[in-house]
């Protein structure tokens, strides 16, 4: 039997998002996973009040924070990797494949002297190498489709799928970002989907279809059995073929220009300018093609 990690989620209603305060009850360590920094795009300011919220709840509960872990440079909220490990001195992880999305949006960002290397984390995690937290196993699946770098990061029984599966009722996530791929997200899910039935899912979105209240932890055999996409969708063209057409009518997140200048930087903000102040780059025209809202 798999160890059975304290898994703690956060909610943000902002941006849909979960962040997860994972812990060894045995020996009180602790991984943060996928924290938010707080945004708002009509100020463009800055707060940090979810990872703030996250370290008094670390602290309440005597925890140490052994791990600050993203799944993937996110497009919809920027990550408190950076002020995470300014508090807590914890090691910052990502995986490896983070470097192809470097690649990618240095390009677009016209970054010229930005290394895309993968050095702004501490780790950058293979797939299938394994650490683990307190005591308890942990190992990394790569996951991509959604993005080029997106991982999976399994902790005992618990499963932390990102931007892979959503809960049951909200299907699977979109494959339409640059790098992104359908027929790849099509094997990540059967990957994930492989593992025990009993292992514990944790989705890093829930959008709150129909106005019920937000869920994030759902299993293997719910999501086989479940799933709006993946119990209908039976084999991969079927697949492919409604996730393409669903992602065509889909707007592009509204921060994803925001977003990767920062994600891809370990959650660092651009450097103060001469004047003191601090500027987001954002490419016109880029994204053409996606749908606009009404």
């Amino acid at each position: 039997m798999a160890a059975k990690p304290e898994v703690t989620g956060f909610y943000d209603p902002r941006t849909g998002s979960i962040q997860y305060v994972v812990a060894d009850p045995a020996t009180r360590k602790c991984a943060i996973i996928d924290p938010v920094l707080d945004y708002d795009e009509k100020s463009a300011a800055t707060a940090t009040r979810h990872a703030d919220a996250m370290l008094q709840f670390i602290a309440d509960k005597g925890y140490e924070v052994e791990w600050i872990l993203d799944t993937h440079p996110h497009a919809d909220h920027f990550t408190a990797a950076a002020y995470l490990k300014a508090k807590t001195g914890a090691p910052t992880a990502i995986g490896e494949k983070v470097t192809e999305v470097q690649k990618l949006w240095k390009g677009y960002y016209n970054w010229t002297d930005f290394p895309a290397d993968g050095s702004q984390w501490d780790k950058l995690f293979a797939e299938g190498e394994r650490f683990k937290v307190g005591e308890i196993d942990a190992r990394v699946m790569f996951s991509p489709g959604h993005t080029l770098a997106s991982i999976t990061y399994v902790i005992g029984d618990a499963a932390f799928v990102h931007d892979t599966l959503f809960m049951p009722d909200s299907g699977t996530a979109r494959a339409d970002f640059p790098g992104g791929s359908a027929k790849i997200l099509w094997s990540s899910i059967q990957d994930i989907l492989a593992l025990p039935d009993e292992t514990r899912l944790f989705t890093g979105h829930d959008y709150q279809p129909g106005g019920r209240a937000p869920k994030w932890e759902s299993s293997v055999a719910e999501q086989k059995a479940r799933n709006i996409h993946m119990a209908v969708h039976k084999s991969e063209a079927d697949f492919v073929a409604a996730r393409e057409a669903r992602d065509k009518t889909l707007p592009m997140p509204k921060l994803i220009l925001h977003a990767l200048q920062i994600n891809t930087n370990a959650g660092r903000l651009p450097e103060p300018e001469d004047n003191g102040r601090r500027y987001l780059k954002i490419p016109m025209n880029l994204l053409e093609g996606a749908a606009w809202d009404e």
